[in-house]
């Protein structure tokens, strides 16, 4: 009886619905991951609005199109490195324009789910390790413009160097781990060839976000107070 009762069950199971478990067993781990990471961000960000009166809906929608902004802007990519980093035409700017308006808090949030994008956009996968160094934190580091908030329009100019400092380090971090991974097959820039994969590291994230926050001071002299003003208008 029980061995007719169990076939007629197996039956009557839609195949749909077996394919469906296929896909789920059949997802990376990676994926979850960033998926969690994801939800953990969007339920930090509604917990944060319910609880501050300076989350509202004026700051959610400048840090949504900050995200949107910066997110395009680094699909457009003036030199790529070979395996991870770009130069692009600003492409860190909105979100720490955006920092400097609504503060540190904000923008580490908005920059965690930026990360979360930079991730899907371009996924390199070593461990979970690197994934938060290279990721998460790195970008969530631009939210260190936010020490401008509040402050004398001068202390942007000081505030972005130290956003992008805060990402080079995260960044130099997860290069290290890359490094150490393949270092017997030799690490290289170009003609130049590293025995230590910190100097490695360095040197590699400094080739392309040296450019990248030049052009993110040079763009902000031009454009940071008009847009930190309708940022800001009520």
């Amino acid at each position: 009886m029980n061995l007719f009762l169990g076939s007629a069950l197996a039956e009557e199971t839609p195949a749909w619905s077996e394919e469906l478990v296929e896909k789920f067993t059949e997802t990376p781990g990676k994926v979850w991951i960033a998926v969690a990471a994801l939800a953990a961000i969007a339920a930090i960000l509604f917990a944060v609005s319910r609880s501050s009166k300076r989350f509202n809906a004026k700051m959610l929608s400048m840090g949504a199109l900050s995200i949107a902004l910066s997110f395009v802007l680094s699909c457009i990519r003036l030199f790529r490195m070979p395996t991870h980093g770009s130069v692009t035409p600003g492409s860190m700017l909105p979100l720490m324009l955006f920092s400097a308006c609504y503060g540190v808090g904000p923008g580490l949030l908005a920059g965690l789910a930026y990360g979360v994008l930079q991730y899907f956009q371009d996924p390199q996968w070593l461990n979970t390790w690197q994934f938060i160094f290279d990721y998460l934190l790195a970008f969530a580091a631009l939210g260190l413009a936010g020490i401008a908030w509040k402050k004398k329009d001068q202390w942007l100019y000081v505030a972005i160097p130290i956003a992008v400092l805060g990402r080079a380090v995260s960044a130099i971090l997860a290069g290290i781990m890359w490094a150490y991974e393949y270092l017997d097959y030799g690490l290289k820039i170009g003609n130049m060839e590293f025995s230590s994969p910190v100097l490695y590291s360095i040197v590699y994230n400094g080739v392309y976000l040296i450019p990248e926050v030049a052009i993110c001071l040079l763009l902000a002299l031009l454009i940071a107070k008009p847009v930190m003003k309708i940022m800001k208008a009520k």
